[in-house]
């Protein structure tokens, strides 16, 4: 049997679903999907070898995991950086920008610099909703993790790519396959094609809920938020 799958509709559905009837507030699933994010970085790359991360986000709730993750990931030890290009005014970002600030954790604002100083990369630029062109000012930033070396971790979707259909045809992100990706609650259609490790994140999915949309909560070991799983779904 295949990986079950979500697209970007029964995902939008099924987040209301968890803050309606599931009584989740955005701050609690933002708060849980960034812990995620960052376990599947100390997978990746431990911060006993690569230190520091920077942490690249969009204006959206998939830019909030990525500050939520840059808290946790400060707290494991690492030095997190965080480029925010397109901050969003909403009262919930800014609460957590200014967590990270009483930390000390710096906001790059020249995006070459920070790149070229950092171990490893978080992309939270774009999540499950994207689709169309890049714009600016992403275009380079997108390009730039296409063309790494770097082991880049994405956050529900390269960025980029289409939910349902996988990296654009042209353009920034056709080249793009991150070293990495955390699906989160679910993984999402685009996952046919991607090649890296694929970690899944969600350890708080009421049972009745992945009943209704036909979902396998995976078999998370001790304290683990997240699983590692093959093309297949089989924990790794």
């Amino acid at each position: 049997m295949g990986l079950k799958t979500l697209n970007a509709a029964k995902a939008a559905d099924l987040d209301k679903d968890l803050m309606s009837t599931g009584a989740y507030s955005i701050d609690q699933l933002m708060e849980l999907a960034g812990l995620s994010v960052s376990q599947a970085v100390f997978k990746l790359a431990p911060p006993s070898a690569m230190p520091r991360v920077l942490v690249i986000c969009g204006p959206g709730n998939n830019g909030g995991d990525g500050l939520v993750a840059a808290r946790h990931l400060f707290h494991y030890g690492y030095k997190p950086t965080i480029h925010y290009p397109k901050q969003s005014e909403n009262d919930l970002y800014q609460r957590l920008c200014t967590q990270l600030k009483n930390l000390d954790i710096p906001f790059a604002d020249d995006f070459d610099h920070a790149f070229k100083e950092t171990d490893s990369v978080v992309d939270a630029i774009f999540g499950f909703s994207f689709s169309g062109e890049v714009r600016e000012p992403f275009p380079k930033v997108i390009e730039a993790l296409e063309n790494t070396k770097l082991p880049v971790l994405s956050v529900d979707a390269p960025s980029s790519w289409n939910i349902e259909t996988g990296p654009p045809e042209a353009g920034p992100g056709s080249g793009f396959m991150p070293k990495a990706l955390i699906s989160l609650t679910a993984a999402k259609p685009l996952v046919k094609h991607f090649k890296g490790r694929h970690f899944i994140g969600g350890r708080f999915l009421p049972p009745s809920v992945a009943k209704t949309y036909d979902l396998d909560i995976p078999p998370y070991e001790g304290i683990d938020q997240i699983v590692e799983v093959d093309a297949d779904g089989h924990k790794l």
